[in-house]
C-alpha cells in the first residue's frame, strides 16, 4: 500500500508521522513542492514492452509532456531475476540531486523515494497507480529493494535523461531501507 513516513534526519528509527491516506500524502508532499497523484492504471503483463506501456498511457503522458515542457518518456523495468539487479540498486541508493525534475508513473509493482527537505526526511512508497514528481534540486534516493519488481513510466526535458549529481552525504545509509518500510506497509 502506499505509505508516506517522515522522519528528523537525527532519528532515523522512527518517523514522527505516517500515513497512507493518499489525500493526506499528497498533500504533505505538496507542502514541499511535490506532485503526487494516482491514476487510474490497466492492466500490463510484466515482459510488457516499453513501447506497449507507453502506447496505453499516451494521452496521459503527452499531455504531462504538454504542460510540463518534458521532451522525452521512457519506461523503466526491472524484475527480481535480472542479474544486474544489485548493481542497479545501489546506483539510486546515494543522496542525489537533478537539474531536471524526476517524474515517475508506476504502472506495475513498487519503490521507495526518500526526499531530504532540510532536517527531515520524507520515505515514499510509491505502487502501481502512483505519479510522483520530485522537483529539480531536491535532495533525494530510490530504493527498489533487493528484489526489484516495478514497471515506471519516467519523462525528462533533459534528452539525454537521467544525470545524477550526488551530494557526498550518507544520511542514505542511517534510515531503513525498503526491505523494512515495503513490508511495514503491506
Amino acid at each position: 500500500m502506499t505509505s508516506l513516513r517522515i522522519y528528523q534526519q537525527d532519528e532515523p528509527e522512527a518517523p514522527h508521522t505516517t500515513t497512507e491516506n493518499p489525500d493526506d500524502i499528497g498533500r504533505l508532499l505538496a507542502q514541499q513542492g511535490v506532485r503526487f497523484e494516482q491514476w487510474p492504471t490497466r492492466e500490463l503483463s510484466a515482459d510488457a514492452s516499453p513501447e506497449e506501456v507507453l502506447e496505453v498511457y499516451r494521452e496521459k503522458v503527452e499531455g504531462l509532456k504538454a504542460d510540463n515542457g518534458f521532451t522525452t518518456a521512457d519506461v523503466i523495468s526491472l524484475s527480481a531475476d535480472n542479474p544486474n539487479k544489485e548493481s542497479l540498486r545501489k546506483k539510486f541508493l546515494d543522496e542525489h540531486t537533478h537539474s531536471e525534475d524526476e517524474v515517475r508513473f508506476f504502472v506495475r509493482g513498487q519503490g521507495l523515494f526518500y526526499l531530504h527537505f532540510g532536517e527531515e526526511v520524507y520515505a515514499v512508497l510509491c505502487e502501481k497507480n502512483d505519479l510522483i514528481s520530485v522537483p529539480h534540486g531536491t535532495r533525494h534516493w530510490f530504493d527498489m529493494g533487493p528484489e526489484p519488481e516495478f514497471t515506471a513510466i519516467r519523462l525528462f526535458t533533459n534528452p539525454e535523461g537521467w544525470v545524477a549529481e550526488f551530494t557526498g552525504e550518507d544520511i542514505a545509509s542511517r534510515l531503513p531501507r525498503y526491505e523494512r518500510l515495503a513490508g511495514a506497509a503491506q
